[in-house]
Parts: structure tokens; sequence; C-alpha cells
């Protein structure tokens, strides 16, 4: 879920009115990036071109990396390599890790956004790596896509704002660094959604695979994997609170969310290592950027697969203003998160023809299922001023600033070593519920429009929202330009029932800020407010100030071959294609119940070992937490 922390909200105020759209009227793209990734425009019949003025240098691949034997002579004088994977984010790094693994392959991964780091350094990239500056990237389009969907109906015609990672790491490189898988029943369903051998029990070694977390490895938890999680280290007194209320509130406690029992409140796991973030970069593509078989590109915008007939053979790309073209031996893999990857697939002529031939886009394989299925999380945050100078108020003014900046710079310590996002809870909203729908992040602090507006008193606050609403959207071209932000369109609150899960998380939240544990630091509710009582007041206020927690997925649903919206089968292939596959959060069946990041890096170590060719692992009865009773709520 969405969180924003205390660093970045002074250096945000810049940036307090959203902007709807991506393109000046003259053409010029507002992307700016370190290296400077920028697109220069072009003639009209040539189109824009994507630029990039880093002077770094990359290491080429070897010789039988570069000069592989292909199956078209048009392609023999071309570099080719076994496999294009088109993103470095959260899915891509995690491939280009595995896939190079096997020295006798090579891979070129192609990101549209630049490197993580400036100069190699994390400390010049304090923006990325410092946990608690996350707001900075989440407030301009340096690193990000910038999107924003079309207004939403339910939500009084509001445009909503949803960030992407454009950068090496992708969104675990923006996100929150929060840590969770959902729940096992997730996972279950996705079986019986079509998607065969992604049930738990198939899943969960994928999990401790990727992690070392840092209480050490059980049945549920990874030991020595690469990607590190950790606990909150401030023990803050209102993070006691929290999960102290929510125990008296009837709730039980939890010691790991991701564990045995996701139900109820406690500490939450977090992507953080030694006081730094720990993006997919971080943990899967930076140590191995040795690898002779690896080669990678930054501030490439990849814009169509190429085909030979219904066989994907490679991909086109601009980079420093020149159209390129690259092949690939054995796969091109699709990468580029729940947005990207279905419009390059409709870009490319993969999608519903009808849409396709409004555009003049030749047919390659009429998918409809391309782009549609669209789910994301919406939340809200219920705000308590705080009695007690406790909060992060006095973290975000400028004297305490530096001195937190500077003691993390120093020794990745302190408050700028964590997003400050450390409790939570999982709840289920009624009776006969069979595991929480409900997701609970609590933070120290308060947030306004994204962090874009600093905090202006002593307040605390839940993010709290619905897991499984049954609101679907879509995602469409808006032209067959490649630099154009698609058409997104998530339909949020379209079902009478995702309105009365809002109302409920209102409700339940109050009750929890109302415990005897927040009694030493309740103030006035801030947000709603106590004017906010009846349940058309509460709806109101749920269309006026829920946002998008950041959680796009679906969008290539995985399924069944005989499933018309299907769009990759269970090894991860596009359907009535070859050589093509889709590996990232978009080939969700239906979105978890939970944070994202976790669940996407886990979909990739498990495609990988797909693509490998080895057997799938496997971890039978694995006892999984069930309520005594579902009679009741709690």
């Amino acid at each position: 879920m969405l969180s924003l922390a205390t660093l970045g909200q002074i250096g945000a105020r810049r940036v307090v009115t959203a902007t709807q759209g991506r393109f000046m009227r003259d053409s010029r793209c507002l992307f700016t990036c370190l290296p400077e990734c920028h697109f220069i425009p072009k003639s009209r019949n040539m189109g824009p071109s994507f630029s990039c003025s880093s002077t770094s240098q990359y290491r080429c691949c070897s010789a039988s990396a570069v000069h592989c034997n292909s199956s078209s002579s048009s392609h023999q004088k071309t570099q080719s390599y076994s496999y294009i994977i088109v993103g470095a984010g959260s899915a891509g790094c995690v491939l280009a890790n595995r896939l190079t693994e096997d020295a006798h392959e090579s891979v070129l991964l192609l990101e549209a956004g630049p490197k993580d780091m400036l100069l190699g350094s994390l400390r010049l990239s304090w923006k990325i790596h410092m946990p608690a500056a996350l707001t900075y990237n989440l407030c301009d389009d340096k690193y990000n896509w910038y999107y924003h969907t079309l207004p939403q109906a339910h939500m009084d015609n509001r445009i909503m704002y949803w960030p992407r990672g454009r950068v090496w790491g992708g969104s675990s490189s923006l996100n929150a660094m929060v840590y969770i898988r959902g729940h096992a029943e997730d996972y279950n369903r996705w079986q019986r959604e079509g998607a065969e051998g992604w049930d738990y029990e198939h899943c969960l070694p994928y999990f401790r695979k990727a992690q070392c977390h840092e209480l050490g490895e059980n049945r549920y938890r990874g030991g020595s994997g690469p990607l590190h999680v950790s606990r909150g280290k401030t023990n803050h007194p209102l993070h006691k609170a929290f999960i102290e209320a929510g125990q008296q509130a009837g709730y039980p406690l939890t010691d790991d969310m991701n564990g045995y029992q996701q139900e109820g409140f406690g500490w939450m796991d977090m992507t953080i290592f030694k006081g730094k973030r720990w993006s997919t970069a971080s943990a899967y593509l930076r140590p191995v950027l040795g690898r002779p078989n690896l080669k990678t590109e930054v501030c490439c915008l990849t814009t169509k697969i190429l085909f030979d007939g219904n066989c994907a053979v490679g991909v086109e790309y601009i980079q420093k203003g020149q159209k390129k073209r690259v092949f690939a031996d054995k796969e091109v893999i699709l990468s580029g998160g729940a947005i990207n990857s279905p419009q390059l697939l409709m870009l490319s002529g993969v999608a519903n023809a009808d849409d396709l031939k409004q555009l003049n886009i030749p047919v390659v394989q009429h998918l409809p299922g391309v782009g549609s299925n669209l789910q994301d999380h919406l939340e809200l945050y219920v705000q308590q001023q705080c009695t007690r100078p406790i909060t992060l108020y006095k973290a975000q003014k400028p004297f305490h600033m530096v001195k937190i900046g500077l003691e993390w710079l120093s020794l990745f310590t302190g408050y700028g070593a964590t997003a400050h996002l450390e409790s939570g809870g999982f709840i289920r909203s009624r009776p006969h519920i069979t595991h929480p729908d409900i997701q609970f992040h609590f933070l120290p602090s308060q947030v306004i429009d994204h962090g874009r507006v600093a905090s202006k008193i002593e307040a605390y606050q839940v993010h709290v929202g619905p897991m499984r609403s049954t609101s679907i959207g879509w995602m469409k071209l808006k032209s067959t330009n490649p630099l154009d932000h698609p058409n997104l369109q998530p339909n949020y609150l379209s079902t009478d029932i995702d309105v009365w899960e809002f109302r409920e998380c209102v409700k339940l939240s109050r009750e929890i800020f109302a415990q005897k544990a927040f009694d030493p630091f309740r103030g006035p509710e801030v947000q709603p407010g106590p004017q906010v009582q009846s349940d058309t007041d509460i709806d109101a206020f749920v269309r006026q100030k829920a946002d998008s927690a950041y959680h796009p997925s679906c969008t290539c649903k995985m399924g069944s071959p005989s499933d018309p919206m299907a769009v990759v089968d269970s090894n991860t292939r596009v359907l009535g294609l070859e050589r093509l596959r889709v590996v990232d959060a978009s080939i969700m069946p239906s979105i978890v119940s939970g944070n994202l990041n976790s669940p996407t890096i886990m979909i990739a170590e498990k495609a990988a070992d797909i693509i490998r060719g080895r057997p799938p692992l496997v971890d039978p009865g694995v006892p999984v937490y069930h309520p005594s009773t579902l009679d009741t709520q709690r």
C-alpha cells in the first residue's frame, strides 16, 4: 500500500497540483532523470525519439551472445541474445539474475528509465535509497511514469494519480518497502481461476527462495535468498498503541503476517537492509552486473515486439534519438508491469482485434483480455490529532530533516532508515468471510495529497482499504504513439458492495482509534472529522478522499486457454503466439490480499524455473490459520 513517510514532504511542497497530462502542447515530454533521459520530437512522420545523455559505459556481451545464429536471415548481422527482457523492475531484475545463472544463455535487459545510482553512489542517489525519502520520487517524474486515470464517475469525477517506477528496480525503487505476500487463499483461488500450479503450496517455496529474513528461516520464511527483509527498529509508542488497540478491539495478535497467520495486528516486514531500501535492483541486478552473459541498456523505450508470423523474434526500441532493433534466439519476456506490458502488446498488434483496427494497428493475435481485468487497491486515511509531540511532525522541519539526513548519509541509521510504516493489521469485514479482506497500515504522522503537501499538525493516521474489491476496470491505447500514456479506467467504487466495504473501513478504523491504548494520545479526529457520521456522509467522504494504493494488476490475466479473457497460460506464455511471455503483476488472475511487490517477485522466481525447464518447487500440506468460527466478524 501507499506509504508516504516523512522526509519527502518539505521537498515536495513545490508540487502541490498533479498534472493530468504527460506532454506539453508542443510535444515536449516532461520526463527528467539522472542520467538525463528525455524525448526529442522529430518530424511528424518520424515521430518522437528517446534520448539519454548518460555517458555510462556498458559491458559487451560475449561473442557468442552477440553473434548468435538466427532462424531468419534478415537479422543474422544484428545483435541477438537468448532472452530479451523488457523492463528492469520488480520482475525483470529477478529474471535477469536467474536466467544468467546459466552461463551458456545470454540476456539483454532493457529499461526505459535510468540506473538507480548516480555515479555508482548510494548516497548521491539518496532520494531512492533513503527509506524515509520515498515521497520525493512519488512527487515528480524523474523515476516515475506519473500516470493518471480517466475521471472516476463514482468518485466525483476525480482523476486519480498512479505513480509507477521508471528506473532500475521499477516500483520497488519507489514503493513504501512494505513486504506483504497476501493470503494463502489468494493463490488457491488463482488455481481455481485457471492458473494451474500456482496454488499456495507451489508459490510458498518461491517466496522463501527469494527471501532472507533477519529473524531467520522457518517453514514460511526464507533465510538465504537475495531479498533482505527486516522489521522496524523505531519501537515508536504509537505503533505499540496501534497493535494493542487492535487486540483491545477483539482482534488477534499475529507475530508474522506472512507466515501461518495473516489475520490480526502486529509488526510488518519491510524490504530494508542495513538502513537502506532493498529494491530488486539492489537484491538481484547490481550483484550480477559482472556476468559476461548479461547486458543492460537504460533510457530506452521499447516500442514494438517484432514477429515472424506468430513467433516473437525481437523488439524495437528508441535510445538516444535512434530507433534500434535487437533479436532473441529463444524468447522475448515482457516485465514492464500492469500498464506497460499490455500497452506494448497492444502497440504490437496483440489485443482485442476491434480496438486494434480502430487505430489501424495490424492484428497479430486477437486476445481481448489484453488490458482487461484491471484491478487495484483503493485506500483512505483516517487521521487523529495527537496530544503529545511524539509524531513525525517535528522531524519534517528543515533543521531536523538536515540532522536526519546527515545521520543517514554517514551511518545509514536513524529516522531516515525507515519508511515508518512499521505496524499494521488484517481483518475480516463481516461474518462468513473466510480470510481477511481489509488491510491497515499505521503511520505516526499525517499525510496530505500523496505527501505533496507538508503535514500541518501533530497527528497519526491509519491507511485502510478493502483487499478484494469487485470493481473491475480496463486500459486501452490512447493512440499509436508509444509515448502517449494509455487510457486507464479502474472503475473504482462501481459496485454496491465496494461502497459498503469502504463505509465499514471507516467505522472499524474509528473503533480501533477509540480503544484505551490510544487514550494518552488521542486528540480530535482530523479526517473524516466528527461531523461525518451518517452513512451518506461517510460515502461522500470516501468519494472525495480515497486514493489508489498504487497496486494496478491483472491486465494480462493468467488462465486456461479455454478462458476467452486469458492472455498467458500457466507457463506465462502468451496464448496463440510462440517465444513470447509476460512475467509481472499483470498476469495475476485476480488481485491478492495485500501489497503486490512481494508477490511480483515470487511470480518472477517461479517463472524463471519454468523458463529454465526446472521442476517446480512445492511444499504440500503447509498449515494455514483459519478462524475458529465464521459466524462472527472477529
